[in-house]
């Protein structure tokens, strides 16, 4: 019962329900992180037609977290209803619940000095009592109940990472190659940055002069070199250190930056190669941010 489970097609629903200021924001924002397209505070009835959408749309939305709790005042009582009209048709589901103790929740709403959604206009401590009673039954019924109480909200998002990535090739991070010439400057939002100036220069070659890293024979003069074969066995080893551990981490996504001296050469063939070594384990997108410039000099 850790583990999402997984639809026709590859789609994935988790319901997210718990006591109000337990964490559901932050579940939110970290399941968002992790590649989900998350829908807050949804009225059940939705729930059904929402589900049939995702299904039909399995290539371009894979993994739904759909928020349903209290602040939907009546409409709450639907819930049971739409997890059944799911499950008649046939959409797997998974219900992820969230509470914490007294001290906490009351803690955390003195903090934040809003109203209560089961208070109305008695006390904080009255409204929290109701709440938990109106979702006994919801708690019965999650696949998984994590309590809060003690939890930062960096170990509630790690506890999510753990209990929701299904596999390796989901591992939640996105991981991003960017191929770039250094005289129009490091990309600004580059985790890891690789120079590779270094390496034989096929601007120098006539008939490669006007190609690309992305054409074959401007990919094998690159890629053939011993100082490029030296240099992607480091950085391959490095890669499939460091990208596991930030995955680890929890981090959302991770650039990584091959700069040359025009762009359009060296760093491109080698952005290449990293798509190549990386895909085995996990999605990855490639950009060639500058190889349409003029070429290297």
């Amino acid at each position: 019962m850790t583990e999402v489970v997984e639809l026709a097609h590859g789609v994935r629903v988790l319901i997210i329900t718990g006591l109000s200021g337990a964490g559901k924001t932050v579940a939110v924002q970290s399941l968002e992180d992790l590649g989900f397209f998350c829908v807050d505070n949804l009225p059940p009835a939705l729930i059904p037609k929402f589900g049939e959408l995702v299904r039909q749309s399995a290539d371009s939305v894979q993994r739904v977290a759909l928020v349903c709790d209290t602040r939907g005042g009546e409409f709450f009582k639907d819930l049971f209803r739409a997890l059944d009209e799911l499950e008649e048709y046939e959409i797997p589901y998974q219900i992820l619940y969230l509470e914490a103790d007294d001290d906490s929740l009351v803690r955390r709403y003195k903090a934040s000095r809003r109203r209560h959604p089961s208070a109305h206009r008695g006390r904080l401590l009255d409204g929290i009592t109701h709440e938990r009673e109106l979702l006994e039954d919801v708690r019965r019924r999650a696949d998984l109940v994590l309590d809060t109480s003690r939890l930062r909200p960096a170990d509630l998002k790690d506890l999510l990472t753990h209990h929701v990535q299904a596999s390796a090739e989901d591992a939640g991070m996105a991981v991003h190659v960017v191929s770039f010439g250094f005289k129009y400057g490091i990309p600004i939002d580059a985790d890891l940055v690789f120079d590779v100036r270094f390496l034989p220069n096929p601007y120098y070659v006539d008939h490669l002069r006007l190609r690309t890293g992305c054409d074959r024979d401007v990919y094998d003069y690159v890629m053939r070199s011993p100082e490029t074969v030296r240099f992607m066995a480091k950085l391959l080893d490095l890669l499939d250190f460091l990208v596991p551990e930030y995955t680890r981490e929890g981090k959302a996504q991770l650039v990584i930056a091959i700069g040359c001296t025009g762009g359009r050469h060296r760093s491109v063939a080698l952005g290449e190669r990293l798509r190549e070594h990386l895909q085995q384990t996990r999605p990855v997108t490639v950009e060639h941010r500058d190889v349409a410039r003029d070429g290297e000099r």
